[in-house]
């Protein structure tokens, strides 16, 4: 659970900022290109460089709950199948089949401990080996061990199924995440019941997670779903190399100062929101619902997917409780899908119009100009060269 002494300090600095009208800030504003947003070969390098070679969180663990389950997506336009074996360990494949090409199985979640293929019904088991060939006395001999499905590096760790999208790659997620990872296993995804998952379309993926990255907006565009409780243009911000802790505190954290801080439950009073770079955020961790938001670059630079994960620490039992998480997983599916995506489709629209050549990132939104600071530094090689994995 979240450490309790580090939560009231967040909690303090936090209503410090709202009684005083300020925020955490950057020590400047910063000049972004809007070349960064529309230029292809900016947008496959990011993919290749960045998204193919870090650690994705593509699936949450609670996603394969036992022995025989599995998860088929896409990610990137590469068809993934991650399977729990029989063994309990989850591993990753590109699903293919190795006869003739075709996807075992297509997206979605289920049980299965063999998966056949629909072309020419190839079986592999949940290890991925191949272990039959239909009609092997007509197909002729094949060495049925040098064709199980391709494999991809794997780790579960933390509540999440990290994924390299190169095959042969190494995973380094200490490296990756360093002290991060103390605050993911604080927050005990693992322990969590998924109530409802769906996937949005969007813009450009950097300018849609660049909403998720600061809440200068929320008063002017969530006028009716994130306004009426959150303040806008405050932030609480710690970085973790790339990776960020924010804090966006509740209009009702105002009622803790007259409280004694020992008596403090900072839970209800602050929105958390954590960023795992390059395209992850889990918001609502503190209390009892919470949504996991992976965005992954479309086909093209233009757009985006949105996998939503709306999650609960308990499973909604009574009439009120699913009636309460019914209302927050549609209050989250407006407030980013009719509201944050809406208008960055605009955005992105406008982009080409040659109305700005630079974006202005404010000094309030500094989580904002970490996030774009951190992909230029990976892009440059700063962190990483060609033949560095995490």
């Amino acid at each position: 659970m979240i450490d309790h002494a580090q939560a009231v300090a967040l909690a303090q600095r936090a209503l410090a900022h709202l009684e005083a009208g300020t925020t955490d800030q950057a020590e400047d504003v910063l000049r972004v290109p809007v070349t960064e947003y529309l230029d292809p070969e900016r947008w496959r390098r990011e993919i290749d460089v960045v998204f193919k070679r870090v650690p994705l969180a593509l699936a949450l663990s609670v996603e394969l709950p036992g022995a025989g389950s599995y998860k088929a997506l896409d990610a990137l336009g590469t068809p993934i199948l991650l399977t729990r074996g029989q063994d309990g360990v989850v591993r990753a494949f590109l699903n293919v089949c190795r006869h003739r090409g075709a996807q075992l199985c297509p997206v979605g979640t289920g049980t299965r401990h063999r998966f056949r293929c629909p072309y020419h019904a190839w079986v592999y088991d949940d290890q991925g080996g191949l272990v039959a060939v239909h009609k092997p006395g007509t197909f002729g001999d094949v060495d049925t061990a040098g064709l199980g499905l391709r494999p991809l590096p794997v780790v579960e760790s933390l509540g999440f199924v990290w994924v390299c999208l190169t095959p042969g790659a190494t995973i380094d997620l200490d490296a990756w995440l360093g002290d991060y990872a103390h605050e993911l296993e604080r927050l005990e995804l693992d322990k969590w019941h998924i109530y409802e998952q769906r996937e949005l379309p969007g813009p450009g993926w950097k300018v849609a997670f660049d909403g998720y990255l600061e809440s200068y907006h929320i008063q002017a565009l969530h006028r009716t779903t994130f306004a009426p409780t959150s303040t806008s243009n405050l932030m609480v911000v710690d970085s973790f190399g790339p990776h960020q802790r924010i804090l966006y505190p509740v209009k009702s954290l105002r009622t803790l100062r007259d409280v004694p801080v020992e008596d403090w439950d900072p839970a209800p009073h602050c929105g958390t929101v954590y960023t795992v770079f390059p395209n992850m955020s889990i918001a609502g961790a503190w209390e009892g619902h919470g949504v996991v938001s992976r965005i992954m670059p479309g086909p093209e630079v233009d757009r985006s997917s949105t996998v939503q994960t709306i999650v609960t620490r308990v499973p909604p039992v009574t009439e009120e409780d699913r009636r309460y998480t019914a209302e927050f997983s549609e209050l989250v599916e407006r407030g980013v899908a009719e509201e944050d995506y809406r208008t960055g489709f605009d955005v992105q629209a406008a982009l080409s119009s040659g109305a700005n050549t630079h974006f202005l990132f404010g000094r309030n939104e500094l989580a904002l100009q970490h996030h774009h600071r951190w992909l230029d530094r990976l892009l440059a090689g700063a962190n990483q060269s060609d033949d560095k994995d995490f």
